[in-house]
């Protein structure tokens, strides 16, 4: 364990990422916008979703450093008096949930269909090439929608609202899936014509799989970012989680309603939180595209 740890200090990845300052400073907002979300339960000053713990009369308070603020509020509060800060850290868990979850499922079957294009080729190849081909033509959001829309037609309305987040997770990761899938494909042509790959037993998953998995990474990286991007952009439009689970994209619709009559900070402040963890994620997904090609090093 001692030695691997050593190896990653003295690798040439360790010394891009300590020779990039902007690459520093997004891994340490990425880490700080995570970390916030994921213990929110334990740091968060209050509870935004407990509803016996909501007073209406703290609603619409300004930030702490404005002359109407309150200390215990250091970001203000919405309209149902709901702490800013608090309520910015319970919904990053869920934009995070949801575009970690579609990355993760994007990922397993783009890297799957791709390897299976790539290896078998002919027909099979063509087929799936051909529905990534139709599928890239197509915003992923418009995709995402799409998706959401016939399962809210097919289902009814209190089931829907029981799964809405996985159809959330469901909708944004089959939109993803081509990315990844060309991805590995390209990968696998290389890899498959080498002489290694054609003596090998098992060969997609124990010789082609582990060469195709920087490409993919940096892939799943970059696609993290659109992910949260895409379920904020679905709850701002009201079709993504449900009130119950807002998410970063919620509060900044609840917020829009309030912009123009001075309460700013309702939608500011978790306009300017999502936008600090897509573009760190995205810096972070930059530098390890340019750090993992063997032609710029």
């Amino acid at each position: 364990m001692d030695a691997a740890v050593k190896r990653f200090f003295d690798s040439d990845l360790w010394f891009s990422f300590t020779r990039s300052p902007v690459t520093v400073v997004s891994a340490i907002v990425a880490a700080v916008c995570i970390l916030g979300a994921v213990f929110a339960p334990w740091i968060a000053p209050h509870n935004p979703f407990d509803l016996a713990s909501l007073n209406l009369s703290d609603a619409f308070k300004p930030p702490a450093w404005s002359e109407d603020g309150a200390r215990e509020y250091v970001l203000g509060t919405d309209d149902q008096g709901r702490d800013v800060l608090s309520a910015i850290m319970y919904g990053a868990r869920v934009s995070l949930l949801v575009g970690l979850s579609a990355t993760i499922f994007a990922t397993l079957l783009g890297v799957t269909l791709g390897l299976l294009a790539g290896y078998v080729g002919g027909a099979l190849d063509s087929l799936l090439m051909r529905i990534c081909d139709i599928q890239l033509t197509f915003p992923s959001i418009l995709v995402a929608l799409l998706v959401d829309g016939v399962v809210r037609a097919a289902l009814p309305r209190e089931v829907h609202a029981e799964i809405a987040l996985f159809v959330v997770i469901f909708a944004i990761g089959i939109s993803e899936w081509p990315k990844f899938a060309r991805t590995v494909r390209g990968s696998t042509l290389v890899e498959r014509n080498k002489e290694y790959v054609q003596a090998a037993v098992r060969i997609m998953v124990s010789h082609v799989l582990p060469n195709v998995l920087g490409p993919v990474l940096v892939v799943a990286t970059l696609n993290l970012g659109l992910a949260i991007l895409s379920e904020a952009t679905l709850s701002f439009l009201g079709v993504g989680v449900p009130p119950t689970q807002p998410s970063l994209g919620t509060l900044i619709r609840i917020g829009n309603d309030f912009l123009f009559s001075g309460e700013w900070w309702i939608t500011i402040f978790p306009g300017v939180a999502l936008i600090m963890m897509v573009l760190s994620v995205n810096l972070l997904g930059d530098w390890l595209r340019d750090a993992l090609n063997p032609k710029l090093r």
